[in-house]
Formats: structure tokens, sequence, C-alpha cells
């Protein structure tokens, strides 16, 4: 078993260089475009300066993730461990639970006692199954909620039930946090500050240029959002900080449309054809809260006869593979990666800390990545 473990976390530890590759292949390229003499060269610099930092920080957790490793003497293989995922079709989520499902398993917890259960997007469906993971034991409980707004009520269930709670993806609010606390609860939460994701989605639009954002003359950028689940922060934050972006660049905007897709990209697509039927070539820009809504919008475009890049521009978030190859083509204007290895490994993380007693951080988190042609093969690779 030890040498299982260790050959596994040499895997783990060349997939976590790769990620700093690209992380430091994102920064270079950010400063590139500041060196092109862009009007935003300053913030520019200062975003290239921060992910070059954001790097260096994830290296040295790298560092400590190894010593714990190397420390590690417990045995996981008859830890029970519940996982709540929010919704299984969703293309994110499958890679993110594949990865956690892989990393823990790599740790020495049993396949058998790793239990993943799809809330089927229904929050009431999500508590039962949490109530049954209390009423059979598990040792911790990793929760993507349904509804973040339930955070509170999940917390109450599990800490009951003195079960340490692990809160993926979907961020509670800063009143809950703060309360895990005030409290002292073996509750953490891990994962990106979507307000950095809609913020780089602006980001990309922006380094377009309104010479060529701005088809029709009227001196704005003419847009469309289409949003996920709207009780869902992460949708909140990248709908409000793209179009914030634009603004903070000089960038005068027009919202011509905006409609909930509900992460699903079958929803997007004639979301997305039927605002472009109403609206014509007024429309410049499609924004996507993520990236399989940002495929959906994809088929729309094209179906209307519109060209990415030529007279009309598209942005997501996940940097899912489809997206990234779509970059590379030119026919999705950027992505914004959404780290699920890190993210995974994390939570893993974080739940192994509580079984061998060590705690957590409360708040544990990580850097979306702006993607973009000069960088969307180094992501593709890291997802191969």
């Amino acid at each position: 078993m030890i040498i299982n473990i260790i050959e596994s976390y040499f895997e783990q530890e060349e997939k976590m260089k790769r990620i700093l590759s690209t992380l430091t292949v994102s920064a270079l390229a950010v400063s590139m475009l500041a060196a092109c003499g862009s009007s935003n060269a300053g913030k520019t610099t200062t975003a290239a300066a921060e992910q070059k930092e954001s790097a260096k920080e994830t290296e040295k957790a790298m560092e400590g993730t190894k010593a714990a490793v190397e420390e590690m003497s417990g045995d996981f293989s008859d830890k029970k461990v519940g996982v709540c995922i929010y919704q299984f079709s969703d293309n994110f989520m499958t890679l993110f639970r594949t990865e956690l499902e892989n990393y823990l398993v790599s740790k020495g917890f049993k396949k058998e006692n790793i239990k993943i259960m799809d809330g089927a997007n229904d929050q009431a469906t999500q508590t039962n199954q949490i109530e049954n993971f209390i009423t059979d034991k598990v040792d911790v409980l990793i929760v993507n909620p349904v509804n973040s707004s339930s955070a509170a009520t999940i917390t109450d269930k599990v800490q009951a039930a003195g079960i340490p709670l692990v809160y993926i993806n979907r961020e509670p609010d800063q009143d809950e946090e703060k309360r895990w606390e005030e409290k002292n609860w073996d509750v953490t939460y891990v994962g990106c500050d979507a307000r950095q994701s809609g913020t780089f989605q602006g980001e990309i639009i922006a380094s377009v240029g309104m010479d060529k954002l701005d088809m029709n003359g009227n001196g704005k950028v003419d847009y469309i959002m289409i949003k996920g689940d709207p009780e869902n922060i992460d949708a909140q934050y990248r709908t409000e900080f793209s179009v914030k972006a634009l603004q903070d660049a000089g960038m005068e905007v027009n919202k011509l449309d905006e409609q909930v897709g509900n992460w699903d990209q079958a929803l997007a697509q004639s979301l997305v054809a039927n605002a472009l039927a109403k609206n014509g070539k007024d429309i410049e820009v499609v924004f996507c809260n993520n990236d399989s809504m940002a495929l959906g919008a994809l088929q729309a475009i094209q179906a209307a006869g519109r060209t990415v890049g030529k007279d009309i521009y598209l942005v997501g978030v996940d940097a899912l593979e489809e997206a990234c190859q779509n970059v590379l083509a030119g026919t999705q204007t950027g992505t914004v990666f959404n780290d699920f290895l890190t993210q995974s490994h994390a939570a893993g993380d974080a739940a192994i800390n509580y079984l061998g007693g060590k705690g957590n951080d409360h708040y544990i988190g990580c850097d979306y990545v702006k993607v973009t042609k000069d960088n969307a093969q180094d992501v593709l690779n890291l997802l191969k």
C-alpha cells in the first residue's frame, strides 16, 4: 500500500507541475499583451504580476502537500466518504467528481467506500441524500450544494452528527462561513472566487478592442447574457463582473437580452437562437456563465450564419476540452480555466486533514486562468 501511495504521489505531482506551467504561460501571455501598447497596459501588467505571484503561492502549497504526503501514516481503507454533486450532467462537475474519486483512491481510500450521489439539480433530493449519509455514519462529507442558500441547513444537520464537512465549487455566503469560524466547526469551502472568472471573461472581450467590437457603430458593446442557475453565486458574480470589466476598461455597454440557461447546452442553444432572431446583427458579444452554454451558443451562432471573431464574439467559463479546441480554432473568443484538478485534490486533502485531526482553514481558495489562443493548447495538454 505504501508503494502505491508513493507512486500515486509522483503522478499527482507531475500533474501539479503541468498546472503551474500553464499558470506561468498565462501570465507571460498577459505580459505580452501589455507590451503591445494597449491603453490598459498598466492594469494588464498588474494582472500578469498577480498571476505570477499566484503561481508562486501554488508552488509553495505544493511543497506543503508533498510534506504531508511524505509524513502520512494514516490508514484510510476503512473510512467512508460521502460525496454529493448538484447534478451529474454538468460537464465540469463530471471532471471534478471523477478526479476527486481517483485522487482519494490514490491516497488509500477504497473505491467501494466512496459514495457519490447525483442531486439531479433538486435541493430536496440532495438534502435527503445527505441525511442518508448521516444515517450511514460516513466519516466525512464533501458537498457541492444544489443551492448555496441551503448551506446553513446542511451545515447544521452535518455538524449535529459530528461529521466533518467540505463544501466544493458553490460557495456559501460570507455570513455562513463566518459562523463556521466563530463556532470552530470542522467545515471548509474549497473553490475559486467567481468574481475573478467574470472579470477574466470581460477582460478577454475588452482585449479584442472597441474598433472590432463596435460593429454597428453606436459606440457601445451590445451583448446578450446567458446565465446559469440564478440562485447560484457563481452565476451571479460571473454575470455582474464580466460586464463590470468592460466598463472598467472604459467601454460603454448595452444589454440586449439576459436569459437563464441553467448551465445547459441545449437550453442555451435555444435561447441564443431566439435572441439572434430577435436582435439580428446588433448582437456583438455573447457572454455565457459556463462553457456548456457557450457550446450551445456556438451552435445557434453558426446556424444563424454568423462567424465568431468576424461579426460576433463568444466567451464562456470552465475550459472544457471542446471549448479549448474551439478557442484554438477561432470559433470561441476565449474561456476561463476552472481548475478541477487543483480543486478536487484540495478537497480530498481537506477531507484527509479532518480525518487525521489536523483541521483546515475555513476557506481554501484557488485562481482561475484566462484561456485564449495563446495558451489554449497548454490547457488542453493538462486535460489529456
